[in-house]
């Protein structure tokens, strides 16, 4: 999963999902299509000041393994992994 920003601000995330449907949907032509033409334009996000066990229970509920952690004004600051939560002593 990667990030699509304008500046610091998130604009979409483009998965190894979209990815894939994008390969069933257009094939080759896949390759032609920009960053904006492949993102999610409502990616799913958590509050930097968020608990850590929020973001896995959010993960689990939608069954995804990041999240994109962001501030105000949809500020990027990073991308929680659900591996990153698994290596702590949390789970």
């Amino acid at each position: 999963m990667t990030t699509v920003v304008e500046g610091d601000r998130l604009l979409g995330v483009i998965s190894d999902g979209d990815l894939r449907r994008l390969l069933e949907q257009r094939g080759k032509d896949t390759l032609d299509l920009t960053a904006q033409d492949c993102m999610t334009r409502t990616p799913k996000t958590i509050g930097a000041q968020e608990f850590a066990a929020t973001a896995l229970a959010r993960m689990e509920e939608m069954k995804i393994t990041s999240l994109v952690v962001v501030g105000d004004n949809q500020l990027l600051l990073g991308i929680v992994h659900l591996h990153d939560l698994w290596t702590t002593e949390m789970v």
